[in-house]
């Protein structure tokens, strides 16, 4: 079983920055994909970005590209969510997540999660 916790979540105004961090425990990290949800209230989760074992490869939601980045440090077992440029609409709780098996890495799919931070973006 792998355990998740992210921290890193608050309030900022638009135009600011905020750096998510996810801490992994239990198995071993490079095993695992990592990615990033979030959800805003009355709404579906979605895929925000995700970053492979090696960390070679990287794939980012259409309403994020280029104002965020994900990043990876297995020494660490961490992974990390670089978010600047925040708008209002990027209001919702992010989730850290762990895939498994090798696949799409845009996928809801994941095994395993986070039990989120709150990220709040005022106008």
């Amino acid at each position: 079983q792998v355990s998740l916790v992210e921290s890193g979540g608050g309030l900022v105004q638009a135009g600011g920055s905020l750096r998510l961090s996810c801490v992994a425990s239990g198995r071993t990290f490079s095993n695992y994909a990592m990615g990033w949800f979030r959800q805003a209230p009355g709404k579906e989760r979605e895929f925000v970005a995700a970053i492979s074992r090696s960390g070679g490869g990287t794939t980012y939601a259409d309403s994020v590209k280029g104002r965020f980045t994900i990043s990876r440090d297995n020494a660490e077992n961490t992974a990390s969510l670089q978010m600047n440029s925040l708008k209002p609409e990027d209001t919702a709780v992010y989730y850290c997540a762990a895939k498994e098996r090798i696949g799409v890495l845009a996928t809801r799919r994941y095994d395993y999660w986070g039990q989120g931070t709150q990220v709040t973006v005022s106008s």
